[in-house]
Formats: C-alpha cells, structure tokens, sequence
C-alpha cells in the first residue's frame, strides 16, 4: 500500500549493554555479551501530523489488520512487516475510564483507569503478543513459547492458535491463579507444569529454545516490548495527544514499564506530546528486588529466590527488563513503591465496585498511587493513569480468599448474606 509506505522509517536491533547490532532476519533477543536486544526506530524521515491523521483515520476500520489497537500504529511498531503474517484479533481499543470513587480514594485532581483487562484473552500481554507472533510467523517459525505465571501463556496460546500454530508453555507448579492455565489449555497449548519459578523457566528456554526450535514470546523479545508500547500510544490519542502527569503500572517482569517508557520517549520524540509524564512503578512487597535496588540506591538488582505475593502476576523474583526499566525511571524521573497484598486487594475491591474490575496485580497500580500520593511524591493536584493489566477473572481465588474466606477483615468485603426469602427478611437484608 504505497500511501502507507511513505511513513516507513528504518529500524535496526540494537543491544542495550554494548551496542552491537543484529541482523534483522534472525531472531535474537540475547546478545554475546549477555545484554538484551531492543528494536530502534528512526524517526527522522516521518511526518508526524501526517502519522496523526492515519492513525485517526484508522479508527474507523473494523475487519482490516488496523482496526487493532496496536496495529493502528504500525508505522512505530513493525513497519517493515508485511501485512500477510500481520496475526490479530484486533486487541487494543481498551477503555479509559475515569472512576469518581477511585480519585478520592488516591486524593488526586484526576485519575482515569486504562483497562488492558478488556484485550481479547483478557490482559495487557495481547499487545506484544500479537506483534512477537506475527513477527515469528515472518520469519517461518510454527512453534511458539513461553515461561509464565499465566498472562502470557493463555495470549500466547490464543495467538497461535489464529496463526494455526503450536504453543508451548512452562509454568511453575505452585503460586499461579489456576485460572489462567486452565485458559491456556483451552486454547490449546502443550504445557509442561514444572517445581520452580517463572525465572527457572525463563533459564530454560534461554538455554535450549534454540535447539527446540522454539519462538521465544516473553518480554525478553523486543518484539514483545514493541507491542505494548502502543498501551501508552492509545492512551494519547483517547486524550488528544496530552498525557496525564503520571503513569503508573505494576512491576513483575518489569516489561510494561519498559514498553511504556520506549513508547513515551517515541511520541516525545514524534513532538507528538511536549512533554515526559512521570512513570511509577508499583511492585508487591513479597516480589520487590527492584523497589528495594531503587529504594537503596543500588546499582544491580539482588533478585528474590523464593518471591511470593497473592498477585500471582507480580511474583516474579528476577526480572529480565530490570535494566531497561531502570533507563525508563531514569528518563521521565520516575519512582518505584512496594505494597502489600492487604493493601492491593482492597484496592482491588474498590475497582471491581467501581464497575471497571481487575486481578490483584493490577489493583498493584491504584493501591501504589494512594501510597504515593499519601506521602506526597504524588501531589494532590496532579493526574494521573493507573494501567489495569488482566481480567477480574483471571484469578476467582483471589476474590473468594477477599470475600468469602480468610481475609475476613477486608476493608470492602461483600460476601453473600443469608436471609430468610420472605418480604420481611429482605426488606431488613436490604436496609442493612
């Protein structure tokens, strides 16, 4: 499509820790050196105003591979990728959502809630995935992996299963949302259930996926980190290009902070935004090496062994993306904070009770933001979104463990009440 062909601009694959460059039709996401690869754009030939109205324009589409909300921004994303391995099922074009309850609980001037919840196999991960499979696909892989604590599983397993491929996933036996591995094996995944930890089997793949065959899809990829760049992309087209003071999202494998800060420095770079929002970081007490590296001033991250929170997503002991989410605090003069599981599920209940939902690790987000904003790194004037990561459903352990079972002194419980079904029974039941 020519007219589209004119915002291309030239990409290359760049190590982060010593600069040597990749070729672009073998996949590697691991340099000699040990430093991760990241895609680089160059962005000097495009006509951003241009870019603007494509992008507006795309909003219109409804069966074409631009009616997804990340493919919409190709043009910043995968350019050189031709459309016939483009493998969507339109994800993206997720709310945003302002919640009145929300804003006082936090004290700020304004908060607003994007919802990557509503992404079609129900979290944020469908926004890299879509790219890292439709990226394999173009270079003849037909077998996809991944570790996972069950987010990246069951869109993994959902993106092959379109691509008509096969997906292979490693999770750990314990402290994962049995939810999210019953998905991923409804969508057809081989899964090998292992005694370790997400980090035991990111090792793994990175020591044999080769010899396997095996399509990486984790954050590792910089393929992966592409796609989510676009959450950010989406939230400053819903605005009209003016972004909110701060961005706040949960940290597990810390790739959502890395995506975010890339896609930041992009639209700043576009001249698309003119200026940085602050990114915060949010991880959860038990799952916290990169809070407390930051926190102390440190300059390697001291990963947790046995990491545990109830926010199965966040638990995570050994990021991989530590390093580029360290650049992204560095560029838009961002914090970390660590919160409980108290603290987050009765944040959680708050968004589920404001209509919206979530699982645990995206409550991570508001409850960090009223942590913030309660010892003032976060002033009660400023704005702020809070990034929502996967589905209310996701983990229904959780929500009987908060509501009907151990952690009786929740703060928003609402478990069922027994009544006798007469017009007096619940006419006192209601009154309650």
């Amino acid at each position: 499509m020519p007219a589209q062909r004119r915002h291309l601009g030239k990409v290359s694959i760049i190590c982060t820790n010593c600069g040597q460059e990749a070729a672009s039709d073998v996949f590697q996401y691991m340099c000699t050196c040990g430093g991760l690869y990241e895609v680089v754009h160059d962005f000097g030939k495009l006509d951003s105003e241009a870019l603007k109205r494509t992008f507006q324009n795309r909003l219109g589409e409804r069966m074409t591979p631009y009616a997804s909300g990340v493919w919409r921004y190709k043009e910043l994303i995968c350019p050189e990728l031709p459309e016939e391995f483009i493998t969507t099922k339109y994800e993206g074009n997720t709310g945003l959502y302002a919640a009145d309850a929300l804003q006082q609980y936090t004290g700020i001037r304004k908060l607003w809630l994007k919802a990557q919840s509503e992404n079609p196999s129900g979290s944020f991960k469908d926004n890299g995935m879509t790219v890292a499979v439709s990226h394999g696909r173009s270079l003849g892989f037909t077998r996809f992996a991944c570790s996972s604590t069950g987010n990246t599983s069951s869109s993994l397993a959902m993106f092959a299963a379109i691509a008509g491929s096969q997906s292979y996933v490693f999770v750990p036996a314990n402290n994962i949302s049995p939810n999210k591995v019953l998905q991923t094996v409804a969508y057809g995944a081989r899964v090998i259930s292992f005694d370790g930890t997400y980090d035991d089997g990111i090792r793994f793949l990175q020591a044999h996926s080769g010899e396997l065959g095996l399509y990486v899809c984790n954050s590792i990829n910089p393929y992966r980190i592409e796609g989510q760049k676009s959450i950010i992309y989406e939230i400053a087209q819903y605005l009209d290009w003016k972004l909110p003071d701060w961005v706040i999202v949960p940290g597990g494998a810390l790739s959502n902070a890395t995506a975010l800060g890339k896609g930041l420095s992009d639209l700043y770079a576009l001249g698309f935004i003119d200026k940085l929002p602050r990114v915060g970081i949010v991880q959860a007490e038990g799952a916290s090496p990169f809070h407390r590296m930051v926190a102390s001033g440190g300059a390697e991250l001291i990963p947790d062994e046995l990491p545990y929170t109830l926010a199965s997503a966040l638990n995570i002991g050994n990021p991989p993306s530590w390093k580029k989410a360290l650049h992204t605090l560095q560029t838009t003069n961002g914090v970390t904070v660590s919160v409980t599981d108290e603290e987050i599920l009765d944040a959680k209940a708050l968004i589920d009770q404001s209509g919206v939902g979530c699982e645990p690790a995206s409550a991570a987000t508001v409850a960090g933001l009223h942590k913030l904003a309660a010892q003032k790194v976060i002033d009660k004037d400023e704005t702020a979104v809070c990034i929502l990561t996967g589905n209310l459903l996701k983990d229904t352990e959780a929500l009987r463990y908060y509501h009907l079972e151990a952690m009786s002194g929740g703060a928003y419980r609402n478990a069922p009440h027994s009544a006798e079904l007469t017009l007096e029974g619940v006419r006192k039941w209601a009154s309650g």
